[in-house]
C-alpha cells in the first residue's frame, strides 16, 4: 500500500509553469515546490524572476530556473521549446497557465461585444489556446520520458458557462469573446489531448472561478451571492487542485475539467 505522501511526492521531477509571475503563477510555483519539484518559470520578457526564484529556493531548497517569452509570438516559443529540448533531458508537469484575462488593459478587450476587435481577438487565441497547444507538442518529447509525466491546463468557468451579465452592472469591466472561446478551446485540446498522449501522459485541466483581485464592492457583493461558500476564490485555494492534479495521487485521472469555483457553476 502507498502513502499519500509518497503519492504526493515529487522529488526529483521537473516542472515547468508559464504566467508563472501571476498570482495563480506564484502559487502553483510554491505548491509544486513545496511538493519537491524543480521549477522552470515562464513569463513575459522584464518579468521579474530573481527574486522570486530566490525566495523559492531559500524557502524550499529546489533548483528554479527562469525564461522569458511572450506567448503571443510564435517564434518566441518556437525558441523556448527549442531551448528546453536542449538543456532538458525530461520533464514531469506542464502546467500552462499564462493567459489574457478579462481584467487585461487591451484595446477593443473588455468592451462592449461590437467595439471588440479583431486583432485582440487574434492575441487572445494566440496566447490562451495557440500557445498551449504549441507548447504540450513541442515539449511531449521530454514528458513521455518523465516520471508521473502529466499537463495541467488553466481553463476558466468562462470556458464552460456563458456570463451574467447582471455581475457587470455598473462597473468598468467586461467579459470578453475571445475569452470565452480560448478557455472553451483548451478545455476542448485538454480532452482531446488525454486521449491522444496517453498512457505515458496524463492531461487535466482547471476551471477557475473568480479570484478576489481588487474588483469594485458591487461587483464582489453580486457575485458572491451566486455562489454557495458565500465568497469569491482566493490564490490560495488552488492549491490543493494543483498537488493532486501534478502528482501522483492522479495517477488514474486523465481528461478531466475540475471547476474550482466555490459551487458557482450550479447556482
Amino acid at each position: 500500500m502507498t502513502s499519500i505522501k509518497e503519492l504526493s511526492n515529487l522529488g526529483n521531477r521537473r516542472a515547468l509553469i508559464t504566467g508563472a509571475n501571476g498570482a495563480l503563477g506564484r502559487i502553483f510555483a510554491d505548491t509544486l515546490a513545496e511538493l519537491g519539484a524543480d521549477l522552470i518559470l515562464v513569463d513575459l520578457p522584464s518579468s521579474d524572476f530573481k527574486k522570486y526564484c530566490d525566495e523559492l529556493f531559500n524557502r524550499w531548497g529546489v533548483s528554479v530556473d527562469h525564461y522569458e517569452c511572450d506567448l503571443a509570438i510564435q517564434e518566441q516559443r518556437i525558441e523556448l521549446i527549442s531551448k528546453l529540448k536542449i538543456t532538458l533531458s525530461n520533464l514531469s508537469i506542464l502546467v500552462n497557465n499564462a493567459a489574457l484575462v478579462g481584467s487585461a488593459d487591451l484595446k477593443g478587450w473588455a468592451v462592449s461585444f461590437e467595439e471588440q476587435s479583431i486583432e485582440t481577438w487574434r492575441k487572445a487565441l494566440e496566447v490562451n489556446l495557440t500557445a498551449v497547444f504549441e507548447l504540450s507538442q513541442g515539449l511531449i518529447p521530454l514528458l513521455r520520458k518523465g516520471e508521473g509525466a502529466n499537463i495541467i491546463n488553466v481553463s476558466s468557468i468562462y470556458g464552460l458557462h456563458g456570463p451574467d451579465w447582471n455581475l457587470y452592472t455598473n462597473t468598468n469591466m467586461g467579459n470578453p469573446a475571445a475569452y470565452a472561446a480560448s478557455k472553451s478551446g483548451v478545455i476542448g485540446l485538454t480532452r482531446w489531448l488525454s486521449t491522444t498522449v496517453s498512457p505515458e501522459v496524463r492531461v487535466n485541466s482547471i476551471a477557475p472561478g473568480g479570484i478576489l483581485r481588487d474588483q469594485p464592492e458591487d461587483f464582489i457583493q453580486r457575485y458572491c451571492e451566486k455562489v454557495p461558500l458565500g465568497r469569491m476564490g482566493e490564490v490560495d485555494d488552488f492549491r490543493g487542485i494543483l498537488a493532486f492534479l501534478a502528482s501522483d495521487l492522479s495517477k488514474y485521472v486523465t481528461g478531466q475539467v475540475f471547476s474550482v469555483d466555490g459551487g458557482w457553476n450550479i447556482s
